[in-house]
């Protein structure tokens, strides 16, 4: 059977710097505030001009000479976003010729799940003898739907992305994957107009109708429930337990969620990767560029197993366990 591995790695993240100290100029609200809701200090913003399907460049490229290849040896481009460039075209075909690529490229969109949906893309697409490598980004640029003057949502969100380069392997690299979705939830977190079910209109945008939408107190219960459970049935279809999990790498939406989280699988802070508090919610980049941050550390070595996990809009949630094994950084 035909093995799906991690290769390269690659982030970006964009260079303006949205502190809480910032936020309290702007809406009601403190640093201790979002500190103790949500254990964030500072979100990073696109610059103006800067799409989303720029930020899926540079990380992509990153990832790319990360694994010591040129666009020429990729065969598939998967990028996961909630927050397209355009309605269409796709982003991943802006990707594809901004980085100069000739492979086929198509986007992925399950909300802050999407990275997880993408790496199982191609995944099964490397198992079925379809693809040989494969460029999969997670990037978003969220604030751009986000209402700065709701101070529910506005703390929230910042921009980046992340990538990893998959490549067939003897040995498994990717291993179990639980998906799964739930649309009678799909309310508690959405973006209601700039669809076909509610175009936007003068109107609708005067309502903030175009901008994020969110149940704070329904997303919490959702998570807390959703991770332990996709995460327990993922490790079980890669014959693993929690106890075997090196790295636990959940989607960053909230500090609150990733400590529930982790007392529930019985993993120990240590080993649940956090960075939530200096780039906030990223969506779809939030677990490549976490686990960007756990290699670049050094902290990540062949052999560990990371549980990926996410959750998001739709409702939809997510998990896929890799075995780590790629070498140091160079």
């Amino acid at each position: 059977m035909k093995h799906a591995a991690i290769i390269g790695i690659g982030a970006y993240l964009p260079e303006r710097r949205l502190t809480n100290a910032d936020l309290e100029a702007m809406v009601d609200t403190t640093d201790e505030w979002i500190r103790t809701r949500t254990g964030i200090g500072e979100r990073r913003l696109a610059a103006e001009g800067e799409a989303t399907s720029d930020l899926a460049v540079a990380a992509g490229a990153a990832a790319i000479a990360d694994a010591g290849l040129t666009v020429d040896d990729l065969d598939f481009l998967v990028v996961g976003t909630s927050s397209p460039d355009h309605v269409f075209p796709s982003t991943a075909s802006l990707v594809q010729a901004k980085l100069g690529l000739t492979c086929a490229a198509v986007d992925v969109m399950a909300a802050c799940t999407s990275f997880v949906f993408a790496l199982h893309h191609a995944t099964v697409t490397i198992e079925a003898g379809r693809a040989s490598t494969v460029l999969v980004i997670g990037a978003d640029a969220l604030t751009r739907h986000v209402d700065f003057t709701d101070r529910r949502t506005c703390v929230l969100f910042g921009d980046g992305a992340g990538a990893v380069v998959l490549q067939t392997s003897d040995e498994p690299g990717v291993m179990g994957i639980d998906l799964g979705s739930d649309g009678t939830g799909a309310d508690v977190l959405t973006i209601p107009a700039g669809g076909s079910a509610m175009p936007c209109t003068p109107e609708r945008v005067a309502e903030g109708l175009h901008q994020v939408r969110m149940v704070g107190s329904e997303v919490f219960k959702f998570a807390v429930r959703a991770i332990p459970e996709t995460t327990e049935r993922a490790l079980a279809a890669s014959g693993l337990t929690s106890d075997d999990v090196t790295w636990l790498v959940p989607h960053q939406a909230n500090q609150r969620i990733l400590d529930t989280v982790a007392d529930r699988l019985g993993i120990p802070q240590e080993r649940v990767v956090s960075h939530i508090e200096w780039v906030g919610n990223t969506s779809s980049a939030s677990i490549p560029l976490a686990v960007h941050d756990l290699y670049t550390s050094g902290n990540l070595r062949p052999g560990d197993v990371l549980a990926l996990v996410g959750f998001g809009a739709g409702l939809t949630w997510g998990a896929a366990i890799v075995r780590w094994t790629k070498g140091p950084v160079r």
